[in-house]
Formats: C-alpha cells, structure tokens, sequence
C-alpha cells in the first residue's frame, strides 16, 4: 500500500501559472502585511491633502523667480545701451584725470590741483588705455553738475537715466548753476576744461555737496559711453574766500591771512599799530626781535597759537635774494649775510663766506 502523498503537496493539474502565482503573493501580502497597506492608503491621503495647497505656492515662486530673473535681464540690456554687447566690443567711459583744486568758492574758476586745468579722457573699461583713435577720441563732452551723493545703484555701474536724474539744475530764479564754457572737444582722446565756476554753493542741495559730471553728447553711432564724475565737494560762497587762509602765504599778503590772525581783530589791530602790515613785515621781527613781536601780539594769544601762527609764516616761500652788512672798515671783506626777512643765513670773513649750521656758538653770540 502506497503511503498517503503530503497533503500540502500541489498535484501536478493544481500548479500555478505565473499570473496566478502573482495573484496569490499580492493576496498574501494583503492578508500578512495590512500595516504596510494602510501606510500606502495613508499617503495617498496626505497627498490629497496637501497638493491643493502646495501646488500654488510653488507655482508662485517659480513665478516670482522668472520675474526676478527678467527683470535683471531688462537692466543689464538698459546698462549695455539697449543692447547685448559681446565679448568682443569695447566697454568705454569717460574719466576726470586729476583732482580738483579745493575749497572751491563761488564766482571763482574751478581748477584741478596745482592751478591747472581739469583733464577729462575717454579710455577703454578693460583695458584702462586712453582712446587716442577712431571717431570716440574726437567725441565732444559736456560738463554738468551732479548731486554730491549719487554713487548709482552698483557702485559706479549707473544707467544713463539715473544719471541724468541725479544732474543738478539751478534754483528758481538763480543764474545757470555752472557760468562759462561747459562743453569741450577731445583730442586723441583727452580733453581740457575752459573756464567754468559755480554761480551759487552747494548748502541748499539734499547733500550739501556738490559733484562734476562729464558726459558724450554726440554719440552719432549709439555706442553708449559711460559717464565720468568727480568726487563730492563742498561750494562756499564768493566772500568766504576774502577771509581764507593762504597756504603757503606770500610775504605780500595782509598779516591776517596767517593763522590765529582774524582780520580786523584784536592781534590785527595790535600788529597794525606797530606798523606790521603783511607777512614780510611779521617775519622780519620775528627773525630781528622776537620777543618784541610776541609782547605785541600779547597774552591773548596763548603759546600754542603763537607757535600755530609762528609755523604758519616759516612756510612763506622767500626768494633767494642776500644782502650784505658789513661794519664799517671792513672793505666788504667781512660781514654778515641775510635774507630778504632779516634771517641771518652766514658770515663772510676775508671773503670767506660760512653757512650759519658751520659757525661756533661763540661766532654766532658775536656777530
């Protein structure tokens, strides 16, 4: 008698095809692992839930970025002058040369340092060569007036618009703001500013400050050449300028222009009476009798203004003229040698002339 087959044996007309055994895993999981459904079934409920809320917020950031992006690329086209600029063209601007001569006063012309005139050049971004060839080294330039705070967006990578927004116009009623011959021609790219002065200061603007500002006016091809502008400065009036102080001061100016001297002053009027008049005349007493000249200025002026003042007057350029005192009998074989302020600069003996550093102290007590 053959033993009875395992009942758990499939017979060979029950074997599963391989969709049904398919079937029977997915029903298996079904039945042996329902947490792992409900997790599914769980997930699907949270998407429901949230994809009405998430999908217009990210379609608004999106949004919000493409507009972003648009807009800085309508900037950068304004920048390029309307126009996409490869990497091959010239970037060109215009440049102020040299500094301004400051303070800058009213009715007075406006100067680089040193007395000379303002530069203005057209030169290439990149390369920072001076454009000394082609139809931009002959452009013709104006110069305006700018507010003293416009710096532009970026720095110095302003549009034309901003600018021009920032020129400064004059008050109603005023005289144009800048008086004179505002506009130059380059040549080989480098132009000179005429005379030019400010009609009016710079106290009632937003920044109390003014700057200049140089631009192309004949840009016949469209090349967009960016614009030049100084830095900020303060305009004072006309008559601000009658009480300044020279430096250095000239041995023909008033006394008053030294420093600690107030015109029309108490230390003025003190000078005025002792018959010191201008510088030449301060510096001789202080190199013939110093004592003296501070007894007359007096103990109003403490020892710090006094040597504020002293210092001020030693920078006066003298010219190099010498005299010659000889005693008498001497036959100019022997003297003493000074300047044209009373300074003794040396001795001559037997026509020997020594330099006021080489003399002994004796020497100098004795002569």
């Amino acid at each position: 008698k053959r033993p009875q087959e395992d009942s758990t044996k499939c017979r060979p007309s029950e074997a599963f095809t391989p969709d049904q055994d398919k079937r029977r895993r997915v029903a298996n999981l079904f039945v042996n692992d329902g947490s792992v459904v409900q997790e599914v079934m769980k997930l699907q409920s949270v998407q429901h839930l949230l994809e009405p809320v998430l999908e217009p917020l990210i379609r608004r950031v999106v949004k919000e970025e493409v507009e972003v992006a648009f807009r800085k690329h309508l900037t950068n086209m304004k920048r390029n002058g309307g126009k996409d600029v490869n990497s091959t063209s010239r970037s060109l601007q215009l440049q102020f040369l040299n500094n301004l001569s400051l303070p800058v006063f009213t009715g007075t012309r406006i100067e680089a340092e040193e007395c000379s005139a303002i530069k203005v050049a057209i030169v290439d971004s990149l390369t920072g060569q001076i454009v000394s060839s082609g139809p931009e080294s002959s452009a013709k330039v104006e110069v305006v007036v700018l507010e003293g705070d416009f710096d532009g967006d970026e720095g110095d990578n302003w549009t034309l618009e901003e600018f021009k927004n920032n020129i400064v116009r004059e008050r109603e009623g005023k005289k144009p703001l800048l008086a004179g011959d505002a506009f130059l021609t380059l040549t080989r790219g480098i132009g000179l500013v005429g005379e030019i002065s400010f009609s009016d200061n710079s106290s009632w603007t937003r920044s109390r400050r003014f700057r200049l500002g140089a631009r192309v006016v004949d840009g016949s091809d469209g090349t967009r050449v960016r614009e030049a502008k100084t830095e900020s400065f303060i305009v004072r009036d006309h008559r601000g300028e009658l009480y300044k102080k020279h430096h250095p001061p000239s041995l023909s100016d008033e006394v008053w222009r030294l420093e600690k001297i107030g015109k029309d002053g108490a230390f003025h009027k003190r000078l005025s009476r002792e018959n010191i008049n201008c510088v030449k005349d301060f510096l001789t007493m202080l190199f013939i009798d110093p004592p003296r000249l501070r007894h007359i200025l007096g103990t109003g002026m403490s020892a710090k203004m006094w040597e504020v003042t002293v210092e001020h007057a030693r920078t006066c350029v003298l010219d190099k003229r010498m005299h010659l005192y000889c005693s008498p009998g001497s036959q100019q074989k022997s003297g003493v040698v000074f300047n044209i302020v009373g300074q003794v600069m040396g001795l001559l003996s037997e026509c020997q002339y020594n330099t006021i550093d080489k003399l002994s102290e004796t020497e100098k007590f004795y002569h």
